[in-house]
């Protein structure tokens, strides 16, 4: 039974076939880029068609990753900054209208994929270099949040709605 529905804007959506970070302690980074996409495709229980996290391991509690642009406003004005290119960030879909903290633990739709509040997304020490110095530390609890696939389909950018599942 659907109980809650609300406006959200995918601004942009990201993929990315290599991880930068991801096992690199002590080794330096990667530089596997991201390609935008105005839709993709989403695959139950698997993940995001093309990107490293598709099938990385089963039942992977981060099929895909959200960061909500406030989230991003508000890092910028605590360092003084100005983030150019959202893709640094490293997840997959920036959303607007949401707050994505309060998904964890939810069941919820967004068109006609439904996801699974997994956790937060944690930054890591490398946000400092990828971003800017003190970004790991500003991210603290606004990172975005993983979620797992619970139905196939497709996320396309632009206007949504957010439905909160039981």
């Amino acid at each position: 039974m659907t109980h809650m529905s609300e406006r959200i804007t995918l601004q942009q959506i990201h993929l990315s076939s290599g991880h930068d970070f991801k096992g690199r302690f002590e080794k330096g980074r990667l530089n596997n880029g991201s390609t935008e996409v105005d839709s993709v495709e989403c695959i139950e229980g698997r993940g995001l068609v093309g990107d490293r996290y598709f099938d990385f391991k089963e039942d992977y509690k981060g099929q895909v990753s959200f960061m909500a642009v406030e989230a991003i406003a508000e890092l910028e004005a605590d360092l003084g900054i100005k983030v150019g290119d959202w893709s640094l960030f490293r997840r997959n879909v920036i959303v607007s209208g949401v707050a994505l903290n309060g998904l964890v633990g939810r069941n919820f739709r967004i068109g006609d994929v439904a996801f699974r509040g997994a956790e937060q997304c944690k930054p890591c020490f490398w946000m400092d270099e990828a971003i800017a110095q003190g970004a790991y530390a500003a991210l603290e609890n606004r990172g975005g949040l993983r979620c797992r696939i619970l139905s196939s389909g497709t996320l396309s950018r632009g206007e949504n709605r957010l439905q909160l599942l039981a």
